[in-house]
């Protein structure tokens, strides 16, 4: 599925679009403090969105669908009417990691559902702090509108079967975005066991920015990718991380590059390593 926006926004543009009746800005930060940070400080207008109760459906065992699943469609439908979100709005996501947390997550789920009026801040809050964007502790209040109205995700996904079938198939990559030393198995601070799917290389989702915390060019985006990819199908990479979260970092990264989005397996890590799978280390 082809951008027709392009999905990285810098913080120049905002400034001169924030005001406008159909843009609306959401905070996606995470973390333990997200939400009272949020009541600190955020971006002038923008809303809320919480990455465990909006964005994803807790389970109660991680073993099915990983520590962050998908919700359903009609948890999300309410979710983005919550938010005051119709088909017209544009929707501009920031987060505090760069986009490379919830706010990614946010933008492959409304690009999912063919809302193509969707971008992330290039930097986060970051950013926009370095240029004086107005910021408030306002409890900002959404539009009343209508019912979001989708069928079904639309970009594709991978389940752990296909996973384990194709991993070592060498006509696909599955691509592990974590850092080098969770996908080497030399530390695992959040899942129960260290180490990386067989056959799984690891492009960790912090290459695709630059110094600054900013992402690379669509240029240098491209080479990247094309170099990893070769002439792999996009329906054959899988791309994952712990929980299907900051995979979309690099979902994102190679959408504004102007690549096909491959595959995201949502259970990640998080789902693999609790369903008895092989696992490989390189210590």
């Amino acid at each position: 599925m082809k951008s027709q926006i392009i999905p990285i926004i810098e913080t120049a543009e905002l400034l001169k679009l924030y005001q406008n009746e159909n843009v609306i800005i959401v905070d996606a930060s995470s973390g333990k403090n997200a939400k009272e940070n949020y009541f600190i400080k955020h971006l002038d207008n923008a809303l809320y969105i919480d990455l465990n109760s909006q964005l994803a459906v807790l389970p109660s065992d991680f073993a099915d669908g990983g520590r962050h699943p998908l919700p359903s469609i009609e948890k999300f439908a309410e979710t983005l009417q919550q938010l005051g979100i119709t088909n017209d709005s544009h929707v501009i996501v920031y987060d505090d990691k760069s986009g490379a947390n919830a706010a990614a997550r946010f933008w492959w789920m409304l690009k999912s559902i063919g809302h193509e009026k969707v971008q992330v801040l290039n930097g986060g809050i970051q950013e926009a702090d370095k240029v004086n964007f107005p910021i408030n502790n306002n409890n900002e209040i959404p539009k009343t509108v209508e019912p979001y109205k989708f069928e079904d995700w639309k970009l594709h996904t991978a389940e752990i079967n296909e996973v384990e079938k194709h991993s070592l198939n060498n006509n696909y990559i599955v691509i592990d975005v974590r850092e080098n030393n969770r996908y080497r198995g030399e530390i695992e601070p959040i899942d129960l066991v260290a180490g990386h799917i067989p056959g799984a290389i690891n492009v960790p989702f912090s290459t695709n920015l630059n110094e600054n915390g900013q992402f690379l060019s669509p240029m240098e985006l491209k080479v990247k990718y094309q170099t990893i990819f070769g002439n792999i199908k996009s329906e054959n990479i899988i791309i994952h991380c712990g929980s299907g979260v900051t995979a979309c970092h690099s979902l994102l990264a190679i959408d504004y590059a102007g690549l096909q989005i491959p595959k995201l397996y949502v259970g990640s890590w998080s789902e693999w390593s609790r369903n008895n799978k092989k696992i490989a280390t390189d210590i």
